[in-house]
């Protein structure tokens, strides 16, 4: 093809992104891959990757303060701030680095710069090099989102921060309201509780994880209360005032709270700014890209992918949906993806994992259910972990399982299983029939189930 013209061009080198383009070079599509920032994008550099890095020092910490508990002598001497971002940086270097050398291994051109839409099968590059253009027979939208904005809270990166700010504190404060109680604020909420801070999450809804198995939420938010880590839920923000010590955040209903510094986390915008979606004619809908089951957008030359379109935001979506896009345009036969279908983490201490529907949601689509809840004080392993939470499988009665829900220490790691059960439609007496390894906290999802067939070992009927 002549210089500058390529199979597909993607904006943005995010999970979404590098995903579509090493699966569309894998299928023998030339590829240029446009990135104005590090490879990676927010999930590896500002994201998923970095949080997870502050997480397990938090976690160490924890473990240190409680060593005595299992009869090991340690002594917790406090927080190395600029060490822990020095382990936290060097995760994300190495996994860049090792990212680009794949890409690259693999033929696709990466273009550094900012790329904008110009018409529907061209994009115009600002970069290091001055203004190029490319031409692709297709165009990949992926460039992410970023920290969304409060109406009245200005953020000015010292008192008043976003996730992105919080990456780099080269402090631990002494206090910090949490603004948004969803999977970022709860996070941060539990790091900085982990290193020794004073922390009060509001949220606007009944419930911390608002999204989340209702009886996840309150397992998580007994957890927090047992750290420590205040909350106030169905608290909306009336205005936040500066105070010689920090801020003060002033409640509807006149309460205020103070701290040394606010978190803003009330959920990402999709970035757009710039990105030409009017001069393209891409449809858009409350400032997400508008796209069908196979990520088309409006414009049959352009398909957008992740945190731009309004699907749930989570680097494994974007993943999965730059693959399907590659596969599509490789002359595939591609799946929409089953959104339910997709295992969700929330990594704070403790951790929250799912995958399905929750019982509000398989009662509102006309499911008359079955459910267990499988207490992991009945689980030998999670004893040993010294962690409390639960399993809970909810069926259709006489039908397949239509969620787990789970709350613990790595229950994360035990949510693939839980995938395999939706998505593969599973029976609990199929599941039941299976022999899960002892001792392990997977024998909790084992136990559930069996209860759920009617044949329950270690759970009262």
């Amino acid at each position: 093809m002549a210089d500058g013209a390529y199979d597909i061009v993607v904006l943005g080198g995010g999970s979404g992104g590098y995903a579509c383009a090493l699966r569309a070079a894998e299928l023998g599509r030339t590829v240029a891959l446009v990135e104005r920032d590090a490879l990676g994008g927010t999930c590896l550099n500002r994201g998923c990757i970095p949080t997870k890095a502050l997480l397990h020092a938090a976690e160490v910490a924890d473990q240190t303060r409680e060593a005595a508990a299992v009869g090991v002598r340690a002594v917790f001497e406090g927080v190395d701030i600029d060490a822990v971002h020095a382990y936290k940086d060097r995760v994300v270097a190495t996994t860049v680095k090792g990212l680009t050398g794949l890409i690259r291994s693999r033929g696709i051109e990466i273009v550094p710069g900012t790329g904008r839409l110009t018409g529907p099968t061209t994009v115009a590059v600002s970069g290091p090099d001055g203004e190029r253009t490319l031409t692709g027979r297709h165009v990949v939208l992926a460039t992410g989102s970023e920290p969304r904005a409060v109406p009245g809270v200005e953020v000015d990166g010292e008192r008043i921060i976003t996730s992105d700010h919080a990456l780099r504190l080269g402090k631990v404060p002494a206090s910090v309201i949490v603004l948004g109680g969803g999977v970022i604020g709860v996070e941060f909420a539990s790091v900085w509780r982990s290193f020794g801070a004073d922390v009060t999450i509001v949220e606007a809804l009944p419930h911390l994880l608002p999204l989340e198995e209702e009886s996840s939420s309150a397992r998580l938010e007994r957890a927090f209360r047992r750290r420590g880590i205040a909350f106030r839920t169905g608290a909306r923000l009336s205005e936040v005032r500066p105070t010689p010590g920090g801020v003060s955040a002033v409640l509807a209903d006149g309460s205020a709270i103070d701290a040394e510094l606010m978190l803003v986390a009330v959920g990402r915008a999709p970035v757009t700014d710039g990105l030409g979606l009017d001069a393209a004619g891409v449809a858009t809908e409350r400032g997400f890209v508008v796209v069908d089951g196979h990520c088309r957008t409006s414009v049959p030359t352009i398909s957008a992918v992740g945190d731009l379109v309004a699907t749930p935001q989570l680097a494994h979506v974007g993943f999965a949906e730059g693959i399907l896009v590659a596969e599509r345009l490789g002359g595939l036969d591609p799946r929409p993806i089953d959104y339910d279908g997709v295992p969700r983490i929330t990594y704070s201490a403790p951790e929250v994992a799912s995958v399905g529907l929750t019982t509000r949601a398989a009662r509102e689509r006309g499911y008359e259910v079955d459910e267990v809840a499988y207490d992991l004080a009945g689980n030998p392993r999670s004893k040993i972990l010294g962690t409390q939470g639960e399993v809970k499988v909810i069926a259709a009665v006489g039908g397949p399982v239509l969620g787990v829900h789970m709350v613990g220490a790595r229950v994360g790691e035990l949510i693939a299983e839980g995938q395999l059960i939706y998505n593969w439609e599973a029976l609990p007496g199929e599941v039941a029939s299976l022999i899960h390894p002892h001792p392990t906290q997977s024998e909790a999802v084992g136990e559930a189930h069996l209860a759920l067939a009617g044949k329950p070992l270690h759970v009262r009927g």
